[in-house]
């Protein structure tokens, strides 16, 4: 049986971050470079797919350092990424963010993959020419699109920095003894047995009006810190987990099949990746919250240290909200493009 609880978390981990809106299919036979009918830019793809996106920053053309932002499982190119303008500038940087496939006024991918994330992010950025290298940034789910860079296109990477990322426990190389006893797993693996047997009693359980509204999720402790709650009381939160919004197809469509590709087994393991920059000339970040309730630091320390040439760093009263926190985008981009090194942020010593 599954408790009341779990049933809670689950919801809570299915919803919570969940934003998309119903889209059209491709249209395979348009050329245009975007369909009149949208209300943001949009490349189209070689599958005939359209992923819209938008560029603040510097231009790209003056851009010293060009950085593409992956959204999580709930947002949308339209996420807040608090780095101040005035250090923007000064680098010279140019951001780029999209609707990853099925969320925003992105076209859905019916065959999504950990590749086909990974392509997606190439070809947008040959499609909008911003260079042969460029920096990625994951946040939250998002990363497993991250991961997939370092993997399938390392090449074209300047650097790297990921948010809060997912773990999927079903990696191989991690030890039976850290997640045996890890709750989320057990969530995650129950989630993952509806998504891929039962879709439509999935559909129907997360649609059903006994479940918990949004303030419940929003301020419970299961899910966020302190910080996190307070950090809820001025971001929108979670507009998606909304009953009308989770009966629509296309909606529940796309967070199948992105929860289903992130948890599910993957064809590479990420704690087996060689350094994507041996000489030194970048390098690859993960920032944690030492509170975070979705992922855990335990894991994301094991995980760092099997990768040592990952910098790691620690907000200590961090929960899994911790982009939103005032002086993080600022951290992670003087230690992704500058190399510096804020000592707020150095793992707390365990006893």
């Amino acid at each position: 049986m599954v408790s009341g609880a779990a049933i809670v978390l689950l919801i809570g981990l299915l919803g919570m971050v969940y934003q998309a809106t119903q889209l059209p299919p491709p249209n395979l036979d348009d050329d245009s470079s975007s369909p009149t009918d949208s209300s943001s830019s949009r490349i189209r793809l070689s599958d005939g797919r359209y992923l819209a996106y938008r560029e603040t920053g510097v231009p790209k053309d003056k851009a010293k350092h060009r950085i593409i932002i992956v959204h999580g499982f709930g947002s949308s190119k339209d996420m807040n990424f608090l780095a101040p303008q005035e250090l923007i500038d000064e680098l010279g940087v140019y951001l780029l963010q999209y609707d990853r496939a099925g969320y925003g006024e992105s076209d859905p991918n019916p065959k999504r993959s950990l590749k086909s994330e990974a392509l997606d992010i190439e070809e947008l950025a040959d499609k909008l020419q911003i260079g042969s290298k460029f920096h990625v940034i994951g946040v939250s789910m998002g990363s497993y699109a991250t991961w997939s860079c370092l993997n399938y296109i390392p090449n074209r990477l300047a650097g790297v920095a990921m948010i809060a990322p997912v773990i999927n426990y079903q990696w191989p190389s991690l030890p039976k003894s850290l997640i045996r006893g890890d709750y989320r797993r057990k969530i995650i693996c129950l989630s993952l047995f509806l998504a891929k047997y039962c879709p439509m009693l999935l559909h129907w359980w997360v649609s059903q009006k006994w479940l918990p509204s949004n303030s419940v999720i929003e301020k419970n402790p299961a899910f966020f810190n302190n910080r996190d709650i307070d950090i809820l009381k001025i971001i929108p939160g979670f507009p998606m987990l909304t009953k009308d919004k989770l009966k629509e197809q296309v909606v529940f469509d796309t967070l199948r099949g992105d929860w289903m590709v992130a948890f599910g087994k993957w064809d590479f393991d990420p704690l087996n990746l060689t350094n994507p920059f041996p000489q030194k000339t970048s390098s690859v970040h993960i920032w944690q919250g030492y509170e975070d309730k979705v992922v855990p630091s335990e894991i994301q320390r094991f995980v760092s240290a099997k990768l040592p040439w990952i910098h790691y760093h620690e907000v200590p009263d961090g929960g899994h909200l911790i982009v939103h926190y005032s002086g993080l985008c600022e951290a992670i981009l003087k230690a992704l493009l500058l190399g510096e090194e804020n000592i707020s942020y150095r793992p707390r010593s365990e006893t």
